[in-house]
């Protein structure tokens, strides 16, 4: 039978300890695991913080965010920066015992479900104005002219729904040291050594308790995170795609190769982890095999880190593949590039020179561009 003792109750472990005749010790699992957060993670933390930041930046200091999609990017730039910060302080702590205490575990755990939640969301409310502003493009006139008022209203929904999605992990989740009677009871003819560690995982007081949240919350992070955005992108960009069509025009047909290229990109980073997850939960109270339940936490630890990898992806499928974005970015590497030639000159001279040059710049820029957008198809 496989075990995991931050997974059961004291009332499961009896029931365990009364049918089991062998643990199961995940050696090749922890191995995975450790490879996966000292080696992969750390890669894809950068990248996407690079990524990430450069949107942030761009839309800080170059660029207005004069449409809907414009709101929506440097939300979901937001979401993946703070993703990419969660997850390696979630490895320290895991790493140091999560010497930081309780409140980091409830913490960091409820940033990275909100996170989670909110980068899905804001993922299918671009689809959704994707679809406003080539489908129903007349129609949708007066709507998209209030660009500011109902994007950022929007956003504030997501946030909240994705903070109420993730009150269980701020309510549930602590930091504890498993008692070693739970494990000398399990294996009182066995030796082994009573863990040492602390873990941060879901604790109840009631066997009902534990029952129900741990199959709500998968279920919800399932249904809302992923199969309910998969839903709206599959709606709104199948009927962006037949108005392209119908549009025979080279640059809508190339806009059909990103906008496909967008949802297989998401299906390939989401859909592995998320059938995973759904089996697990539905397993979850099934006695296994240890071969079995092995099998099922190795899949779902790799394609969870194939699923982190979007965070990276997001930049360059949503920002950087806009004509103006680009510009933008562009210039951004011209002025660090100038500043830095100038301020190499102005060691010996004077730093003047530079600041009135990005002045200057920024001005320029932001009259000549103001109303351009992202995301150009």
């Amino acid at each position: 039978m496989n075990f995991n003792y931050s997974d059961y109750t004291q009332e499961d472990l009896q029931m365990l300890y009364d049918n089991s005749a062998e643990p199961c010790l995940g050696e090749k699992k922890r191995n995975v695991e450790q490879y996966l957060q000292l080696i992969i993670h750390p890669i894809i933390c950068f990248v996407g913080f690079v990524g990430n930041s450069l949107v942030i930046l761009t839309y800080a200091l170059y660029k207005r965010t004069k449409s809907m999609t414009d709101v929506y990017l440097l939300n979901v730039a937001l979401a993946d920066i703070l993703f990419v910060v969660a997850l390696p302080l979630i490895i320290y702590s895991e790493q140091s015992n999560w010497a930081m205490g309780n409140w980091s575990c409830k913490l960091l755990r409820g940033v990275y479900s909100i996170n989670l939640y909110s980068g899905m969301l804001l993922l299918a409310c671009i689809s959704g104005d994707r679809y406003l502003a080539i489908v129903q493009a007349r129609r949708s006139f007066r709507l998209r002219s209030r660009t500011l008022i109902y994007s950022r209203l929007v956003c504030v929904v997501v946030w909240l729904l994705a903070l109420i999605l993730s009150l269980p992990t701020f309510i549930f989740y602590e930091r504890y040291h498993p008692s070693p009677s739970e494990f000398i009871s399990l294996y009182d003819n066995e030796t082994f050594d009573t863990p040492t560690q602390y873990v941060c995982f879901f604790r109840f007081d009631s066997n009902s308790t534990a029952r129900l949240i741990k199959t709500a919350v998968p279920s919800f992070q399932v249904g809302a995170g992923f199969f309910l955005p998969l839903l709206i992108m599959s709606i709104c960009y199948t009927s962006v795609i037949i108005t392209l069509l119908q549009a025979k025009n080279f640059q809508r047909h190339k806009a059909v190769r990103v906008v496909l290229t967008v949802v297989l990109v998401f299906l390939a980073c989401h859909m592995p982890y998320n059938v995973a997850l759904l089996y697990y939960t539905i397993t979850m109270f099934t006695p296994q095999e240890c071969s079995h339940g092995e099998a099922v936490e190795l899949t779902m630890i790799i394609t969870e880190s194939l699923a982190y990898l979007h965070s990276c992806l997001n930049p360059l499928l949503y920002a950087f593949i806009g004509v103006n974005f680009r510009n933008h970015f562009r210039k951004i590497l011209q002025d660090i590039w100038c500043m830095g030639k100038n301020y190499m000159s102005a060691r010996r001279t004077s730093r003047v020179t530079s600041e009135m040059y990005l002045s200057t710049r920024r001005s320029v820029d932001g009259s000549n561009n103001e109303y351009g957008t992202s995301f150009t198809m």
